[in-house]
């Protein structure tokens, strides 16, 4: 994640001036924004698909009233991170992590080729949704909310479903649920303006901190790293300072909160850089917004943390990140496999969809754990710019660390 060397800007003097707390503030507590309503046939948002899928999940996603084209991506997202040739260590395979047996009973042929291929993209994006809305089916009767059900029979079995009358308490399956709900909100392209974050200027005081910083390629402010970064180490080492815990790399960082448009950007909101602007799994860059068209980032190996702007070549956009946004993102190992918080388990494997007529084993009553809570905005003022550091123009995101 570095961004190549750039030029001075014209308008450095003129954003220093400004003072960047008193810009975070008012473009922080300032903006209005309603939080987001949930719809079952809700649009995918811009460039949080890669785009050879984002008419299959649209469309697959419509198949019946339970599931959603941005519930299927959040799904699929975290089954695979959009991997058509993912492999699991139980033995799930393709984007949508099918076992082999639970393919041969839902696997459908989208592509009309006279193949049911679990490798193949659009194959496995129809048969996810063909197995949800199979599910949703089997616990059609039970009472509660129909989403809700049917994610939980994805998780622990329709028969843990039936046997809670509604979603049953397993803090696996209910944080499965949750997770899932919370994700697709990252997939949902906005209706009205995002829902401002509370604890962005503290995330942007602590990047303010670093100011004249060395970029270290890897670095995560570690003793042992002179307290260096990377850019997507600055930005999870930010929202850590308010309690929120993010992905390490930036293509997973995207994913932490909904999209909010150029013009509905607010300060604190992370800003990507993508080789393909129809592909987020290009992502190769980030930094935290700061208003006035500028943000702060740890720019690439020789410079230092720093401002610059954000209106240039490769802005793919931005993520508002949200305490559940970020709590529902799977730890995803070198391997594609899934660990941590958010990913799938429960059922047959933890891996891969449960078996829809397996009884899961028992487990003991309780909730999914609380959120993080939200540190307290800094009340101390922001740092001066070092002397030789004013914002500079941006130069073009080159390639991961």
């Amino acid at each position: 994640m570095v961004l190549r060397k750039a030029g001075p800007a014209a308008a450095a003097t003129g954003v220093a001036a400004i003072g960047f707390i008193a810009l975070v503030t008012i473009g922080t507590y300032a903006a209005s924004g309603t939080p987001q309503a949930s719809a079952n046939r809700a649009a995918l948002s811009a460039g949080s698909v890669p785009a050879a899928y984002q008419g299959l999940i649209q469309k697959w996603g419509a198949l019946c009233p339970e599931i959603s084209p941005p519930m299927l991506a959040a799904q699929l997202y975290q089954e695979s991170g959009f991997d058509p040739s993912a492999r699991s260590s139980v033995g799930a395979l393709g984007m949508a992590q099918f076992l082999p047996g639970t393919w041969a009973i839902y696997g459908v042929d989208a592509d009309g080729d006279g193949k049911k291929d679990i490798w193949n993209a659009a194959d496995a994006i129809a048969s996810a949704a063909t197995y949800d809305c199979s599910l949703a089916k089997d616990v059609a009767k039970v009472p509660g909310d129909r989403q809700d059900n049917l994610l939980a029979a994805y998780n622990a079995g329709p028969y843990a479903v039936e046997k809670y009358n509604g979603v049953p308490p397993y803090k696996e399956t209910q944080g499965y649920v949750k997770n899932i709900k919370a994700l697709a909100r990252s997939f949902t392209a906005p209706t009205a303006p995002v829902e401002v974050s509370q604890q962005s200027a503290a995330a942007i005081y602590f990047a303010q901190t670093k100011l004249g910083t060395p970029y270290l390629w890897g670095g995560e402010g570690l003793p042992s790293q002179d307290g260096r970064f990377d850019c997507s180490g600055l930005t999870q080492a930010a929202y850590a300072s308010v309690g929120i815990t993010l992905p390490r790399v930036a293509d997973d960082q995207w994913y932490a909160g909904p999209h909010p448009s150029r013009d509905q950007l607010r300060p604190g909101d992370l800003v990507f850089w993508a080789t393909d602007l129809n592909d987020p799994r290009s992502i190769h860059h980030v930094g935290i917004y700061v208003g006035g068209g500028y943000m702060i980032n740890a720019p690439h190996t020789g410079a230092v943390i720093r401002y610059d702007k954000i209106d240039t070549r490769e802005y793919i956009g931005a993520t508002r990140v949200t305490s559940d946004g970020a709590e529902a993102l799977p730890v995803r190992n070198a391997d594609g496999s899934i660990t941590g918080k958010g990913g799938v388990g429960g059922g047959a494997t933890p891996d891969a969809p449960a078996s829809p007529t397996a009884a899961p084993a028992a487990a003991a009553p309780a909730t999914p754990p609380a959120v993080p809570p939200a540190a307290s905005r800094p009340t101390a003022g922001a740092p001066p710019l070092p002397a030789d550091q004013g914002p500079s123009a941006a130069g073009q995101p080159t390639a991961k660390p």
